[in-house]
């Protein structure tokens, strides 16, 4: 699987997850803690590390975990691990985040997805949430041998590749590829207009495509609608209705149900194909594509940060707030100067 090449052994990492419960299907590192990014966050030698921990059973995991780490809790964890469960699991893009952790030394934020919630969204983009972070470069430190997730994780790359097609000319440089895949999970975000620096895409990709490489090529050399020339680093790929109808057949569930949805005209009752179909010979294929990733990603996102409010805490949301605007700022004067 593509995800295994970027495997860490780094032991700052491994130091870091002995403060928590074993009992995890998944854990991985992301962000400019881990990959170097261009713009505001390059200089940042301590830069926060961002986790996500995938784990079975939720309710064991935060009880175990509140036992370990009390503190790490806003005021939610006087409400017991059954009811931090349940905001985890029905409130946002499922996924409970502790902000501001100093640990070993490093801050650090995590985050807390039960297995079959992430399988969903790797499968099916209900949110888009931890699936987008899936879709980028990724330090992964531990991983069990659930094949139904691994082979999700496989389904989501494979997924934003033929997404990104949709949204991309018949010719196009391997870096125009990786910025589409980067900023699906961006697409609607309201973060992106307050809060995150607006060339946070560009800062992902441009020093880092030698990992997207790694993450996605063996997909494109293996995939039949795609030509790849990896020693000039282009693609081409078939634009004619026919192409572009076979790839939105393909889509994650959640995603052909917003195209269906914003192009269904009322009253015409047509079914999810039939609609595909239509949007195939439509000009504005792309387009529309990226109007259905906004609706999934912007309510899910406006979601998920109001969730973080409570579950961070209002004093940890002030300053973890502030943090990002200083960012989105630093951006912002390096480009007018």
């Amino acid at each position: 699987m593509a995800l295994q090449a970027l495997q860490s052994s780094g032991v700052t990492f491994r130091k870091i997850l002995s403060h928590f419960p074993e009992e995890l299907s998944l854990a991985f590192v992301y962000g400019s803690g881990v990959y170097r990014q261009a713009g505001p966050s390059s200089d940042q030698k301590n830069a926060m590390l961002d986790f996500v921990f995938t784990v079975d059973d939720p309710v064991a995991w935060h009880s175990k975990n509140l036992k370990k780490n009390w503190r790490h809790y806003s005021f939610l964890k006087v409400l017991g691990p059954k009811m931090i469960t349940s905001i985890q699991n029905n409130y946002g893009a499922g996924v409970y985040y502790n902000s501001l952790i100093m640990c070993d030394g490093r801050l650090i934020k995590y985050g807390v997805i039960s297995t079959n919630i992430l399988i969903e969204d790797l499968l099916n983009w209900n949110n888009l949430y931890i699936a987008g972070r899936l879709q980028k470069p990724v330090k992964i430190i531990s991983m069990n041998e659930d094949v139904t997730l691994r082979s999700a994780l496989d389904r989501n790359l494979k997924s934003a590749v033929t997404t990104a097609f949709l949204m991309l000319p018949e010719s196009f440089s391997e870096e125009d590829l990786f910025i589409e895949i980067a900023g699906l999970s961006y697409s609607g975000d309201f973060r992106m207009v307050v809060g995150e620096d607006k060339t946070k895409v560009l800062n992902i990709v441009k020093p880092n495509i030698a990992h997207f490489q790694e993450l996605y090529g063996s997909i494109l050399q293996e995939n039949p609608q795609v030509v790849y020339k990896s020693q000039q680093g282009r693609l081409e790929i078939d634009k004619s209705p026919e192409g572009q109808f076979t790839q939105l057949m393909t889509l994650p569930k959640s995603l052909q149900q917003q195209i269906h949805h914003i192009m269904d005209s009322p009253g015409k009752n047509r079914d999810v194909e039939e609609t595909l179909f239509q949007v195939a010979h439509d000009p504005d294929c792309g387009d529309v594509v990226r109007l259905g990733l906004s609706a999934i990603v912007r309510p899910s996102s406006i979601r998920q940060s109001t969730k973080g409010i409570f579950t961070a805490g209002m004093k940890k949301s002030v300053i973890y707030s502030s943090l990002k605007l200083h960012k989105m700022w630093k951006g912002w004067l390096r480009k007018t100067s």
